[in-house]
């Protein structure tokens, strides 16, 4: 037997299934994400990835030979806290907005979050509401009547 809701309900798992596969989407588009910042002088050249990790350490000139070792130091290192904020700038730009149940884009970027457990495959519905998909309104009633 059909009902009316029939078609609300099926369109509403339908929005579920894509809102599942858009969190998906957006965590292979944060595996994606890469940021590249230049010293000064083209003294170290270093990209990062979408978690902070560097990818690529470049000292595209010999600009770093004439540095004191505390100064190179520094150099890389403010270096790549400027990849490292862009990296996050990028991450922040593909997650805006698309972002459930208040996780925030450092927990997904650093891996605390896996998007499935932000919706799971299998939709959990009250007994009711389960009794109604599977067996109609009829049915459904009937079991709550019963109780």
């Amino acid at each position: 037997m059909s009902s009316p809701y029939d078609q609300q309900i099926e369109e509403l798992l339908a929005e579920y299934r894509d809102a599942r596969e858009q969190a998906v989407e957006t965590r292979r588009r944060i595996n994606e994400v890469q940021a590249t910042a230049t010293a000064p002088r083209q003294v170290v050249k270093i990209t990062v990835g979408a978690q902070g990790q560097v990818t690529a350490l470049e000292f595209p000139t010999a600009a770093y030979r004439d540095l004191p070792p505390k100064e190179l130091s520094r150099v890389i290192m403010a270096t790549l806290e400027q990849a490292r904020a862009q990296a996050m700038a990028n991450v922040s730009e593909v997650t805006l907005g698309r972002l459930l149940g208040g996780v925030s884009p450092a927990d997904l970027l650093q891996g605390r979050v896996d998007p499935r457990s932000l919706l799971p495959e299998e939709l959990e519905l009250p007994e009711v509401v389960r009794a109604y998909v599977e067996r109609g309104l009829g049915m459904a009633e009937g079991d709550g009547d019963r109780g």
